[in-house]
């Protein structure tokens, strides 16, 4: 009697190898540098959270009796914190007892002093950053809105 062996041979074992190196070799460089995609991501959210943190602490000074939207120094209260505004928007003033964030500004408004990095340049200008990429938010002039830009660097 002779016995029929199944299975995969050498050949149908190697031939699969290859093929599935072949195509790990194509779909790797795609799936790689995801995280350039990932900050870019997560400043531009971050940037929208100012834009509406921005839109919140002007509505609440608005509605305060407490606070004067058309004066150069005002404070209103979001979420337990003190938010130094200018004009009826937060500021872009620097705050000494903090080491490297700007507390009761724009970053303290949309709660990004702990997972982005806020800075202040001698003009004023806030720049928010993450990693490679930045916007940069500019509190408001006299009788106008504050500006921010748009997300670069990435």
């Amino acid at each position: 009697m002779k016995k029929q062996q199944s299975g995969f041979t050498l050949i149908e074992l190697i031939m699969v190898i290859v093929i599935l190196g072949i195509l790990s070799a194509f779909a790797l460089p795609r799936f790689a540098d995801l995280s350039g995609d990932a900050e870019r991501a997560a400043t531009e959210g971050a940037l929208g959270s100012a834009k509406s943190a921005s839109a919140i602490s002007h509505a609440a000074c608005l509605a305060s009796a407490a606070c004067d939207a058309s004066a150069a120094t005002a404070t209103v209260t979001l979420e337990g914190e003190a938010i130094a505004m200018v004009y009826g928007y937060p500021t872009g003033t620097l705050d000494a007892d903090r080491t490297n964030t700007l507390a009761g500004d724009i970053c303290t408004a949309a709660q990004l002093a702990t997972d982005f990095t806020c800075a202040q340049d001698s003009a004023g200008v806030i720049s928010v950053t993450n990693g490679a990429c930045s916007f940069t938010y500019t509190a408001a002039p006299n009788g106008g809105a504050p500006a921010f830009s748009a997300v670069a660097g990435c």
